[in-house]
């Protein structure tokens, strides 16, 4: 027997008993969509009753004023209202309020088609825990999407979290994907903006979730009024949040390839000044040289910090050779390190000052001096940087320890 659940304005505590366990649940976020929300529930509901499962459309309002809960409401869908305020926000809360095993998301302006929804399902039934659209191999059609998003945002982004995070997915972006709902809510998604599209893909590739994609329609937009979203704005909360969840490419290989330009440039310049296609660099370069080691030194630090934290939070999976490696270093053994680059500095710094003496603590000439002073200065940085960082490790395993028991 086909039965879809017609459900009003509840909570979700509130819901009656069901003689058959839910299987989907087809969630749409809403603020403010009644020109087309209607449209969007009546095809939802029309592919339960087709398809023949038991399910229900749920709406998850964010605050309409403009009668989205009653329309909601007079078509057979359950609204559960979301106090707090953002896309992400409202879907983390109808996500936890859905009864379905599986729940399909997607927006409520009718650009996209709830009354084709078999391959996702299918593919749900198949045991895969994510199943995106991919837009581009569905088909976009003209004026759903702007030129900016289709040929530079959309790519760009996804090329970026395929890179970063090895993801399958070829349109990280889509409105419309369906999944399990115990597997999404053990991912403990946050972003209460358009960055939980990214939130939900990056942390369903890292956790290992079985991931597929199925072709998607985009039509236009079937509002009179613009879109929520926010181009450079949303746009950069997607880059930054890529970069967040990414200590590698935010902190370990730009801060590796500074260091190793900045050493190899200071070994290139300490002998003497250097001339290449009629430019010569001297102490000046040799100076900015330094900077590149102290900063990319700095920012390697910065990379073992997120990379502890995030693996301690359960942001990252635990990774066994870091882990070895971090057993490795000892509190001792970056106090010894610390130490000796400290004494190396010192050592220059005190030669530099003989150097000084010998000339009576006179006029000395700079090219000869900074080629002490430079390296001098980088070293006792570097020996800072090294026994500081030493420290705060540990303080971060001593943390983490407790946390354990």
């Amino acid at each position: 027997m086909i039965r879809v659940m017609l459900e009003t304005r509840l909570g979700p505590d509130d819901l009656p008993p069901l003689d058959e366990r839910c299987e989907l649940t087809i969630l749409m976020p809403c603020l403010n969509e009644a020109e087309t929300l209607k449209r969007c529930i009546v095809k939802a509901r029309d592919f339960l009753i087709r398809a023949s499962i038991v399910g229900e459309v749920v709406i998850a309002d964010n605050g309409s004023t403009d009668g989205s809960q009653a329309i909601a409401a007079a078509n057979g869908a359950r609204v559960v209202p979301v106090r707090e305020r953002g896309y992400g926000a409202a879907l983390a809360g109808g996500i936890r309020a859905a009864r379905g095993r599986y729940v399909i998301m997607g927006d409520s302006d009718d650009s996209y088609d709830f009354g084709r929804l078999e391959l996702f399902v299918e593919k749900l039934r198949a045991g895969d825990a994510l199943v995106m659209g991919n837009r581009f191999k569905g088909g976009i059609l003209p004026g759903a999407m702007p030129k900016l998003h289709r040929y530079l945002g959309n790519p760009v982004l996804t090329t970026v979290g395929r890179l970063f995070f090895h993801s399958p997915c070829g349109d990280f972006h889509c409105g419309l994907r369906g999944f399990d709902r115990d597997a999404i809510l053990a991912l403990d998604l946050q972003a209460p903006g358009m960055e939980f599209a990214s939130e939900m893909v990056v942390k369903a590739t890292i956790r290992g979730l079985r991931i597929t994609e199925v072709p998607t329609t985009l039509s236009p937009d079937g509002r009179s009024r613009p879109p929520h979203l926010r181009s450079w704005r949303d746009g950069w909360r997607h880059l930054r949040f890529l970069l967040l969840f990414s200590p590698r490419w935010l902190f370990l290989y730009p801060g590796a390839g500074l260091f190793a330009l900045g050493v190899a440039m200071m070994a290139w310049l300490l002998p003497a000044p250097r001339t290449l296609f009629g430019i010569t660099f001297d102490i000046h370069t040799l100076f900015y040289a330094s900077l590149a080691v102290v900063v990319g030194f700095h920012s390697m630090l910065f990379w073992v910090f997120a990379k502890v934290y995030g693996t301690r939070e359960g942001l990252i999976p635990p990774d066994p050779r870091f882990v070895g490696m971090m057993r490795a270093m000892t509190l001792e053994i970056g106090l010894i390190a610390g130490l000796v680059l400290l004494l190396f500095g010192l050592g220059l710094g005190a030669f530099a000052l003989s150097t000084w003496g010998s000339q009576a603590f006179g006029v000395l000439s700079p090219e000869r001096v900074m080629r002490l002073v430079i390296p001098s200065g980088t070293a006792v940085l570097l020996a800072f940087q090294i026994a500081y960082g030493a420290f705060f490790l540990s303080v971060l395993e001593i943390r983490a320890r407790r946390s354990a028991n």
